[in-house]
């Protein structure tokens, strides 16, 4: 202890050491900026009288506060109302048709006929008449989702193709389809001339559908004309074959899209039903029909989908081209009363 005392007392006694403050150290708060350039602010340049009443009148300015409310006045104000999604509609099965008709004839039985000739298919011409067809049922009754797709489609292609390009379209489509339908009926049929129509079954439509066409046996009707008789409607169907055992009303259709599910066929199950109903109902066929089957075929020869239609699936199409049927002939009622006499 004595040591350490001893030691301090020679400290202070030192020149080197001394507890009052150099002169040559100093600590201040400005001492790194003293180090460094000051930074100009950029806006000190500007003349500040000549803007002075704009900068006074913005800072002046005190806005109401916004909210969800307000936010959505102003939305509505610059871009106009909300466009709100419909809510989704109720199934058309939910619907009951006013005047219920059977898809089976009660009266015919489920069996092939085996007095009938099965080597010569019917094929019964269209007679003009004043009943309307299938076809134009269902055009005169198109949602108005259906009639806005469609008239977008025709616009657009319109707009790719011009007026004249668009006929030229539409017509070669008519024409191929009408190709397909004939190559068809000519393999078809046993009467059919083979030769006649080469070069359509070189096509890609009739290559699309070869692994179906191992599937049909037994054909019934090609091309053939049906009517029911109480409905009061007409039709032109493709053919009635059995398909995989099942008698079946069969509808050939093109499309240059693939349509790998029966929603993507639109209106085509109903027209199918349609031609079911009047084939069960109509004087010329001694048969009954109680399935259905799309086929849609491709030009680039890929295989066709087909789109099988039991007994319960085309009841319940049937319902629903029951209610179509109702709304044209409401329709038609309601132009004919409008008609001046």
């Amino acid at each position: 202890m004595k040591a350490f005392q001893t030691i301090c007392r020679q400290f202070r006694s030192s020149k080197g050491f001394s507890l009052e403050p150099s002169p040559c150290v100093a600590f201040s708060t400005s001492s790194y900026s003293c180090g460094r350039k000051k930074k100009v602010n950029p806006y000190e340049k500007v003349n500040q009288e000549k803007y002075s009443d704009l900068v006074q009148s913005v800072l002046s300015f005190r806005g109401h506060a916004q909210t969800p409310e307000s936010l959505f006045e102003e939305d509505t104000l610059l871009y106009g109302p909300v466009s709100k999604c419909k809510p989704p509609k109720q199934e058309e099965a939910a619907r009951v048709p006013g005047n219920w008709f059977p898809l089976l004839s009660p009266a015919r039985s489920l069996k092939p006929n085996a007095t009938s000739d099965a080597t010569v298919p019917l094929k019964i011409p269209l007679q003009r008449n004043k009943m309307p067809s299938v076809t134009r049922v269902l055009q005169q009754t198109m949602t108005s989702e259906q009639i806005f797709y469609l008239e977008r489609w025709k616009q657009r292609m319109i707009l790719e193709l011009g007026e004249d390009g668009f006929a030229e379209y539409t017509s070669n489509i008519f024409l191929q389809g009408k190709r397909f339908h004939e190559a068809l009926e000519s393999i078809l049929s046993p009467q059919g001339n083979l030769k006649e129509t080469d070069e359509n079954l070189k096509s890609g439509y009739i290559e699309s559908v070869q692994h179906i066409l191992k599937d049909i046996s037994g054909v019934r009707a090609l091309e053939s004309a049906v009517q029911h008789e109480t409905l009061k409607y007409v039709g032109l169907l493709d053919c009635v074959a059995e398909y995989r055992g099942n008698l079946c009303v069969i509808d050939w259709k093109t499309s240059e899209k693939p349509k790998p599910f029966i929603r993507n066929t639109f209106d085509n199950p109903l027209q199918l039903v349609a031609y079911v109903g009047a084939v069960n109902h109509d004087a010329n066929y001694s048969f009954q029909v109680q399935c259905g089957l799309i086929v849609v075929a491709y030009k680039d020869g890929s295989p066709a989908h087909p789109h099988f239609m039991d007994t319960e699936l085309c009841s319940q199409y049937w319902a629903k081209w029951l209610l179509r049927l109702e709304e044209y002939t409401k329709k038609e009622k309601n132009q004919n009363i409008q008609k001046p006499d």
